[in-house]
């Protein structure tokens, strides 16, 4: 198995990976740290769908896809922290003034788990922060150790896959994902 890691331009791949199975559920679409809590909260069913076309068709797209051969296989949701909740954040501290980027969901699709696909979008993501300019791109994963994670709440990553990317603890938060501290970890990209 080759994975290519490609920017999320394309909508049906991207609706794949993170969309609902019924087009009116009102699922996340990877949106909830991506836009304001209102919009977030206004957008309704395809709505929501419609909102992620506009972005896979923005420059730069909302983040990378993992693909085997054609098969959209995993996601990486990657923006400037300026635009995102993240900038807001009480709970997620601000390390510094550098105009970081933030890598905040991972998802890679069943059946194609424990292939080292998160590990790809990590380095995609990086890849694709760097190509935009960024100085320096941060994560905000949950550390856990050795325990086990929710799958459904293993969207942030684990520290541990941050670590062998290169990334290091930059800051501890008061974000508690899924019984388990999350961390800001950086990877400076200049």
């Amino acid at each position: 198995m080759v994975i290519k890691v490609r920017p999320a331009s394309v909508y049906e791949d991207v609706r794949t990976l993170v969309g609902p199975k019924a087009p009116g559920a009102n699922v996340c679409w990877c949106l909830s740290y991506r836009i304001p809590a209102k919009l977030n909260n206004e957008l309704r069913g395809p709505a929501r769908g419609e909102y992620v076309a506009e972005l896979c068709r923005a420059d730069p797209p909302p983040g990378v896809i993992a693909y085997d051969g054609e098969e959209a296989v995993g996601w990486a949701a990657v923006a400037p922290r300026a635009d995102t909740s993240f900038a807001r954040s009480r709970k997620i501290p601000h390390v510094d003034d550098l105009p970081v980027w933030s890598l905040w969901c991972l998802r890679v699709r069943p059946g194609h788990r424990k292939q080292g696909i998160s590990h790809a979008l990590i380095a995609g993501a990086v890849a694709f922060a760097r190509d935009q300019g960024a100085p320096a791109i941060e994560a905000y994963p949950l550390d856990n150790g050795d325990a086990r994670v929710d799958l459904t709440m293993a969207y942030a990553g684990i520290r541990r896959n941050f670590e062998r990317a290169g990334f290091t603890h930059a800051a501890d938060t008061t974000s508690v994902l899924a019984g388990h501290p999350r961390v800001v970890m950086r990877l400076d990209l200049r």
